[in-house]
């Protein structure tokens, strides 16, 4: 799925005033790289990236306010290119009305903002690598439990839904049902989400769709979380040979991010919720640097060898 970022969200979404360039509101932002045009002030525009959105802070308006009235329209013409998305005016500095008229003709926006220029591209950097961060959805369940954010996954039918709503009970919150929409922030985080039209809601069978916010209240949801880890659930097969001690750790690639997995055997009698709540809190444990499986097996290695030395 493509998202389409054009100037007008920027408008829409931050404290930003539209000095000039109103018919180009329309234009397209296709990257989230924002750039300050400080060597094209000098008039060197031979890797002019013209595609991105342009910002101008106090370094670069000073130095343009001291061209000359000819080198001024020269520069700002060669800024406002057919591609340009918009320019930003940042730390609440006047516009100069050359700025203002060829930015009115060549229909490029010139955006206003009263705060600092760094505080500026911070925003906007994250709110435009937000949008076009890589995107994807999976069938499955996530739930935020103590804080740390587990993907639930499964065949149809193995009880996802189920667990998510006992986990609920429980006093934990619910992202998102039956389809998790996924996107890469940085390298090495996933943030779920639900779509719209199922937001809060849960599809228990037997029972039909029932909202979890109506039910339980608005603590009992939250719109996105960070996934940290995956719980498979899958039937019980009695011929495979599941892990006891947890020194094996699984892992599950999701797009470029690697995540530990887990596979719980579904049979009659397991509460799933608890080896799920548990899991979280054993997951934040391992993060602290307390390992149980490690643990035990140092301490099984140190009988073991403790035993032969009095043997011997």
């Amino acid at each position: 799925m493509t998202t389409i970022v054009r100037t007008q969200d920027l408008l829409e979404n931050f404290n930003l005033e539209l000095v000039a360039g109103e018919e180009g509101l329309h234009r397209e932002i296709t990257t989230s790289d924002i750039s300050r045009p400080g060597i094209e002030m000098t008039g060197y525009f031979k890797y002019y990236p013209k595609e991105r959105l342009q910002l101008i802070g106090k370094t670069e308006m000073t130095y343009f306010l001291e061209l000359n009235v000819e080198d001024q329209y020269d520069r700002i013409m060669r800024l406002c290119t057919d591609l340009t998305p918009g320019i930003v005016v940042t730390r609440g500095m006047a516009v100069p009305q050359v700025m203002i008229d060829v930015a009115n003709k060549a229909g490029v926006p010139i955006l206003h903002s009263p705060r600092k220029t760094t505080r500026v591209i911070s925003r906007l950097t994250n709110y435009l690598e937000a949008k076009f961060a890589p995107f994807t959805a999976i069938h499955g369940v996530l739930v935020d439990i103590y804080g740390v954010g587990v993907l639930i996954t499964g065949q149809s039918g193995v009880g996802k839904s189920e667990t998510a709503l006992e986990l609920v009970k429980r006093g934990h919150r619910l992202v998102a049902d039956d389809s998790v929409e996924i996107r890469q922030e940085d390298y090495d985080t996933l943030i779920g989400n639900s779509p719209p039209l199922i937001e809060h809601l849960l599809e228990i069978r037997g029972l039909g769709i029932i909202n979890v916010m109506t039910l339980f209240g608005a603590g009992s949801v939250r719109s996105n979380k960070k996934i940290s880890m995956i719980m498979d659930l899958e039937i019980w097969d009695s011929k495979k040979q599941y892990d006891r001690l947890g020194l094996d750790e699984e892992k599950m690639k999701i797009m470029d991010v690697e995540l530990p997995k887990a596979t719980i055997p579904v049979r009659p009698g397991r509460n799933l919720a608890v080896i799920i709540e548990v899991a979280a809190m054993n997951f934040r444990l391992k993060r602290m640097g307390v390992n149980a499986a490690e643990e035990f097996s140092e301490r099984l290695s140190t009988m073991i060898v403790q035993e032969k030395e009095d043997f011997e």
